[in-house]
């Protein structure tokens, strides 16, 4: 059965969409740490990062590294956080928050966002991620 991921990245459940391309995609974090932070995927359904193929593995990180660009272009902060943590969901992914200290990157300090807050900060992200 696929992962909630996988039907994210299909379009079976809607998402926030930030980036994508034909191998990865990228969503808002429903239940985010700061406004704008981002969940990025392979499409590939694989559960564990250090599973995936090395060209694969690479190519993650490159794509997260210009969501990333966008993110920080689209939400005020001082850097993007990165965390893989691998968990909650079996599926490869990286959280990309936007962060101004160190103590933004608990994952105890979840917040909520109304749905058109989330939808005009996926919108400036994927705007912003169009123009690189």
């Amino acid at each position: 059965m696929a992962t909630i991921f996988s039907r994210i990245a299909a379009g079976e459940i809607p998402s926030y969409k930030c980036a994508e391309d034909e191998n990865y995609y990228a969503f808002l974090d429903i239940n985010p740490l700061a406004k704008g932070h981002t969940l990025v995927i392979p499409k590939h359904e694989v559960n564990y990062i250090f599973d995936i193929e090395d060209e694969e593995y690479k190519g993650l990180w490159a794509f997260a590294k210009k969501v990333a660009v966008a993110l920080k272009a689209a939400v005020p902060c001082e850097r993007i956080g990165v965390a893989v943590i691998g968990l909650e969901v079996p599926h490869a992914h990286i959280h990309l928050v936007p962060i101004n200290k160190e103590s933004d990157m608990d994952f105890r300090n979840k917040k909520q966002f109304p749905a058109d807050e989330m939808a005009a900060v996926a919108a400036r992200v994927l705007e912003e991620f169009s123009k690189l």
